[in-house]
């Protein structure tokens, strides 16, 4: 779909010099951008290479607003966030039309909201709630008084168990199953066997938040889990009963958090992060790919960088590195 540079300006809160008019047809790397293409830059060390590229037009900082260029230039303050706005304006991908598949099983009690389109194999229990502009898709079975809100897109082959609540705007992506039992047994001394614990809690998702594929989320046990407004999580993510992540949470792929721990807003979790039980994460901290936290842990320091097993401040961490390969020097 083209746009007007001047359109696209107005979206994204960019500023065009050059020609206004012009119109771009799609968003590109700098290395396989097209004569119609609208690329980006983030420092002045890439600026030339963008200019040189073959794109239509170039979105950067404030450092390229006097620079002279025969392409024009969409000068942001932030221009990797203006050049995703960019790209979802340019880029929109079309839902199914509303209505429901010959081949889907809705129970008569489900409540659909308007608009709401539910793909071939897709299975919506008794009671569920789907709110309108909201897409099931394929093979998805959404279980027992299961809410979901409006305008989400729920992918192929999700299950969400009976119970759980999906707030409005939330992209759920193929194979993620949210609200399964947690992980919870009782060893019964008599028998020398696990008796399981109840399941019986519930799962809330919020607002705006999206869920990797093959992500799992399990119910609480005897409380809530709950995935804070805005919280983005990769793909294949375990998150056990009970836990409390808060809003703006990055979780990057394969990290996996035992029950009840409490991760407050705007943490960023690097991928394979593993946590034990009832561990606390401070707003605003940092955890580096393959850090450990262990149980009841408690990490503070908003915008403090963690790392390693047992997870530690980054600059402990890089110390005892180099203490470790000093020993190994002097063997």
């Amino acid at each position: 779909m083209q746009r007007r540079l001047s359109e696209i300006a107005g979206v994204v809160g960019a500023r065009v010099i050059g020609d206004e008019r012009l119109e771009v047809a799609g968003v590109a790397s700098i290395a396989s951008a097209k004569g119609s293409d609208l690329v980006f830059v983030e420092d002045e060390k890439h600026l030339a290479s963008a200019l040189e590229s073959k794109a239509a037009a170039v979105v950067a900082g404030i450092f390229a607003e006097n620079v002279e260029s025969l392409k024009p230039l969409l000068i942001a303050a932030n221009p990797r966030l203006a050049f995703a706005r960019a790209a979802k304006l340019l880029h929109k991908h079309g839902r199914p039309a509303a209505g429901i598949h010959p081949a889907a099983v809705v129970h008569a009690s489900a409540d659909l909201g308007e608009g709401v389109a539910v793909d071939a194999r897709a299975i919506v229990h008794e009671d569920a709630v789907v709110g309108g502009r909201t897409w099931i898709g394929a093979g998805c079975v959404i279980g027992k008084a299961a809410t979901i809100g409006d305008d989400c897109a729920i992918h192929p082959n999700v299950t969400i168990y009976p119970g759980t609540r999906v707030g409005n705007r939330v992209i759920v992506h193929a194979g993620a199953v949210l609200g399964s039992d947690g992980f919870g047994y009782v060893r019964d001394p008599a028998t020398g066997r696990h008796k399981k614990f109840p399941q019986i809690g519930e799962l809330v998702i919020e607002d705006d938040v999206e869920i990797g594929a093959n992500t799992t989320i399990d119910r609480g046990a005897l409380e809530t889990t709950r995935i804070g407004r805005g919280t983005k999580i990769d793909n294949l993510v375990h998150i056990g009963h009970n836990c409390r992540i808060g809003e703006n949470v990055i979780i990057a792929a394969q990290a996996g958090f035992s029950g009840s721990i409490v991760i407050e807003n705007n943490v960023v979790i690097g991928g394979q992060v593993g946590m034990g039980e009832h561990a606390y994460i401070g707003e605003g901290v940092m955890l580096g790919g393959q850090a450990g936290v262990l149980p009841k842990k408690i990490l503070r320091g908003k915008g403090v960088a963690f790392w390693g097993t047992p997870a530690k401040p980054l600059r402990e961490y890089l110390k005892s590195l180099a203490a470790l390969a000093k020993l190994a020097r002097k063997d």
